[in-house]
């Protein structure tokens, strides 16, 4: 109802105050499939996107738009839309606005948008945008060629081979068994000429496990470790470039390709968390030229490439990398190099998977950090502190003498004697390279990156020359490597745990924000599903997640069992058994990340493409369980307690599993409601109450008004989820607060619960127990952290108790920064915040919050600062959106907006409350 009420009263501000023709409104942010002029695009009818900016105005609303869509850009700027002219079409859509004809594959497009606003104004044309669609899979026609066959490599066949329960001796005869070359890295060439001018040139690729493209001696692309990773055995990803004109030579040319094993293939030595092989190191290339004169000539991967061994003499995702500098054939990717002495490829047996086109943004080197401050710990023994914990890798700039080796080590921590510690994150892993001798020479790995701060050179000057048989280390760069998919939120306070908390969470999210969502950088690399949805509106509000969610999906459905089970990991590089296979609280992120993505972008998408994926896990659980009890899993994981971290300990883990039966069948109702699957929907809400009567009757204790233990995420998870019948719960909450209480305002939670109770208290009025349960230097929680001097969130409250330092698990207060303390909250009424509320709370001691968020339609900020005369608050609405402001405020106040009086409107829950259009508002509280 209160969004009825607002938009009611909206249509009597909007009419009374119409912007001015005479300000500037102009469009931006042009999209397609929610990304900005994409490479690859797989919907022959995708969607289009835009923002409206009008930066000196209120109330903004778009009327209509008209889009062209051409085939050329030289076309747009005569406005003839020779693919597709939408016409005036009387619509306030500005998001995912659908091309109504079918286009072709393997085609470029041009388009460009204008739109109606408020007295029928129209903007100008907006830039030109374009995108590419995807080939047809039938033209691919893929070969795919190496060093070595499978059938050759003797690698272990079958992929789940976890190293904790493989006796060294059977390791050691895995690795022995191979053929060595199955493991190397090797170097790929092709020359190929070109003798008319190039219109085009497309380049499709996967070189598996990673690989580094180049023509003519120069790199393609920036990613680091492409493709992103997948189960091979069902989707291989490959990535397209388009090649600029001046990057190919009129005559001779030459594409040169160097692979390494990633997560392909880790049968290596050294530490690794698992072995996996789906096959030895493999190329795909296409390269299409079309020419001026409209011809066209295919480069493809064949038997006519050759390849040698590269100097990388070790690649391991979990072990490092060695670099000889001696085995380096200068010029090997230019066309005048001699390639004679190069061997012939194979051609190798393709990988099992589905050739796709990857949609989500590549991981590239984001930041890069100086030594922070270093200690000679013995002898020409270094430790550099490079200042934070991170994911990547390091840059060394040596000088000495040929056949001098580096071995360089990387750690989060320090042994009391202040050397590298890795007994937490796993080892051995290390960084060798051999000098050739030539003056200064720099070098970072290609293929292996790990978790670190810290890193250890032995048997070394530095920067001086103190002993002249050693190599002196000129420089040192610490690479911090994350996903690019960009950061579009903004958080600040006048508390100084938050804002460091904030900084701790988002560090760690960076560090695992790799090809999947990790759990750590360094001992398992693992693709854990729970921290998707338990993390998921932090990471929303923090970053652009819109191509990278459906990537999540899309190896979620790769990695669903036949049976319906969704493990606990994805892709399932390792089957761990039982209940670490098997957790509902992580295997229902198949059904509640579609529903976060709708709630947030406003895109159904997920729901309906797999709205199979969501129907056949809940039906799993239907089958595990015994008159609607589930009862199995990991339950609260990594609870708090004096008890050793792990399984649940604090609540039972029935009432765990139980309860996310309960939601993931209550949204796949919702979903088959939303996609009017009208057997479905009889069906399962019917089983949702089916759950929800056995829950209450299994885990309520009626006299108590307590769940299961009485614990903290027993209470919050009931409440949270809607469990609790109505009557009952305020008493369960009043229970909840107790319990906080008389633990002097600490949590017991763990991983799954924290986001319950965080947002059992928030969305309940409590926002000043979590306030107190969370402004504190004691374990558990984040102060601790700080006091400890940490740069990442941990995986432990007390990191002196657990193994990794740079987990993001925990972080679900993010969730609590953005929705509670700044207030900007969706609306699933009007998803992707075409219609959002504005409710901030001003907690404890707290004399400000600022806050911004990059929306589908641009930027929303709130803000807010308390002084002993005043609150006043800032907000952004961005254009052709509403937002409802309710304020923290009492009554009794005058309040005034940009500088004018402005009578409260409305009331909710005893608070102001504005429904107001796009624009900036100034609102001063004085008291």
């Amino acid at each position: 109802m209160k969004v009825l009420k607002a938009i009611v009263l909206f249509v009597l501000v909007f009419t009374a105050c119409k912007p001015s023709n005479k300000a500037s409104v102009f469009l931006s942010d042009l999209t397609c499939e929610m990304a900005e002029n994409p490479l690859a695009v797989e919907s022959t009818k995708p969607r289009l996107s835009w923002q409206i900016k009008a930066p000196e105005l209120r109330n903004v609303t778009q009327q209509a738009y008209q889009v062209l869509v051409a085939s050329s850009e030289e076309n747009l700027k005569n406005d003839v839309a020779d693919i597709w002219d939408s016409g005036k079409v009387d619509s306030d859509q500005s998001q995912l606005v659908t091309i109504a004809k079918p286009l072709n594959a393997e085609t470029k497009y041009y388009w460009k948008v204008k739109v109606w606003i408020n007295n029928n104004k129209t903007t100008d044309w907006s830039s030109v945008a374009f995108f590419r669609t995807v080939p047809e899979a039938s033209s691919l026609n893929p070969t795919w060629i190496g060093a070595v066959t499978k059938a050759d490599s003797h690698l272990p066949e079958g992929r789940h081979y976890h190293t904790a329960i493989i006796k060294r001796s059977r390791r050691d005869s895995i690795i022995n068994a191979s053929d060595s070359l199955a493991r190397k890295s090797i170097l790929l060439r092709k020359p190929f000429n070109v003798d008319k001018t190039i219109k085009e040139a497309v380049v499709f690729v996967s070189g598996l496990g990673h690989y580094e493209l180049s023509i003519n001696g120069e790199k393609i692309g920036n990613s680091e470790f492409a493709p992103l990773w997948t189960d091979y055995d069902k989707s291989v990803n490959y990535n397209t470039y388009e090649i600029p004109s001046e990057s190919l030579n009129k005559g001779d040319n030459v594409v040169g390709v160097l692979l390494g094993n990633g997560m392909y293939n880790t049968v290596q030595g050294r530490y690794t968390k698992f072995f996996v092989s789906f096959g030895p190191p493999t190329l795909f290339f296409k390269m299409k030229l079309t020419f001026e004169d409209g011809s066209e000539t295919i480069v493809n991967s064949d038997e006519s490439w050759k390849y040698s061994l590269s100097p990388i003499t070790y690649n391991g995702m979990f072990g490092g990398e060695d670099y000889d500098a001696n085995l380096e054939q200068n010029g090997w990717n230019t066309p005048n190099f001699d390639a004679t002495n190069w061997n012939p490829v194979v051609i190798q047996e393709a990988p099992k998977g589905e050739l796709k086109a990857q949609i989500a943004p590549p991981v590239t080197i984001q930041k890069q950090y100086d030594v922070k401050e270093f200690n000679e710990v013995a002898p020409n023994t270094y430790v550099f502190n490079m200042g934070q914990n991170l994911s990547g890798f390091p840059t060394i700039s040596v000088k000495g003498k040929q056949g001098q080796t580096v071995r360089v080590w990387v750690g989060e921590g320090l042994k009391e004697d202040g050397t590298i510690s890795q007994g937490r994150s796993g080892k051995p892993y290390y960084y060798d390279y051999t000098l050739k001798g030539e003056g200064t020479e720099t070098w970072q790995p290609k293929f292996s990156y790990y978790g670190y701060q810290y890193i250890q050179i032995e048997n070394i000057n530095y920067k001086e020359i103190k002993v002249d048989s050693l190599p002196t280390l000129v420089d040192l760069k610490s690479n911090f490597i994350y996903n690019s998919a960009g950061e579009i939120g903004s958080f600040d306070s006048s508390n100084e745990i938050f804002n460091k908390a904030h900084e701790l969470i988002n560090n760690a999210i960076k560090s695992n924000f790799q090809a999947v969502l990790t759990d750590c950088p360094h001992r398992e690399k693992l693709g854990w599903l729970e921290e998707a949805h338990l993390n998921g509106p932090g990471l929303m509000f923090n970053y652009n997640m819109k191509a990278y969610f459906p990537t999540i999906m899309r190896n979620i459905e790769d990695a669903q069992r036949d049976n319906g089970l969704i493990p606990t990991i994805a892709p399932e590089y390792v089957v761990f058994g039982g209940d670490f296979t098997d957790s509902p609280e992580w295997g229902a992120s198949g059904v509640i990340l579609p529903w976060m993505y709708y709630e947030y972008y406003g895109d159904d998408s997920l729901i309906r493409e797999y709205y199979d994926v969501m129907k056949k896990y809940v039906d799993y659980l239907t089958s595990t369980s015994d008159n609607y009890i589930v009862s199995h899993g990991l339950g609260d994981w990594y609870d708090y307690g004096e008890h050793a971290a792990g399984y649940s300990k604090n609540s039972p883990i029935a009432l765990s599993a139980t309860s996310h039966y309960y939601y993931a069948a209550y949204l796949f109702a919702k979903a088959a409601k939303h996609l009017n699957k009208t057997e479905d929907i009889a069906k399962y809400e019917a089983l949702t109450q089916d759950i929800k009567t056995a829950y209450n009757n299994e885990f309520f204790n009626l006299e108590t008004k307590q769940y299961g233990t009485g614990s903290q995420f027993s209470n919050a998870v009931s409440v949270f989820m809607d469990i609790v019948e109505p009557q009952y719960k305020q008493a369960v909450m009043d229970n909840l607060l107790a319990d906080i209480k008389n633990r002097g305002y600490r949590l017991t939670t763990g991983d799954v619960g924290n986001r319950y109770l965080f947002e059992a208290l928030a969305r309940n009025g409590e926002n000043e127990a979590m306030y107190q349960m969370n402004n504190h230097y004691d374990t558990p929680g984040y102060g601790f952290q700080i006091k400890f001097g940490l740069t990442t969130l941990t995986e432990q409250w007390d990191p002196r108790k657990g193994n990794s330092w740079n987990h993001f698990m925990m972080g679900q207060i993010e969730e609590w920064f953005y929705t509670s303390l700044a207030g900007i909250t969706p609306d699933m009424e009007y998803p992707g915040f075409k219609h959002f509320f504005i409710e901030p709370e001003i907690v404890g001691d707290m004399t400000f919050v600022k806050a911004s968020y990059e929306s589908l339609y641009g930027k929303i900020v709130s803000e807010w600062h308390v002084s002993d005369e005043e609150i006043t608050f800032k907000v952004e609405v961005p254009a052709n959106t509403t937002a409802t402001i309710t304020l923290p405020v009492d009554l009794s106040m005058h309040i005034e907006v940009n500088g004018k009086d402005f009578k409260k409107s409305n009331v909710e829950h005893n608070r102001p409350t504005y429904l107001v259009g796009s624009g900036v508002y100034n609102i001063v509280c004085k008291k």
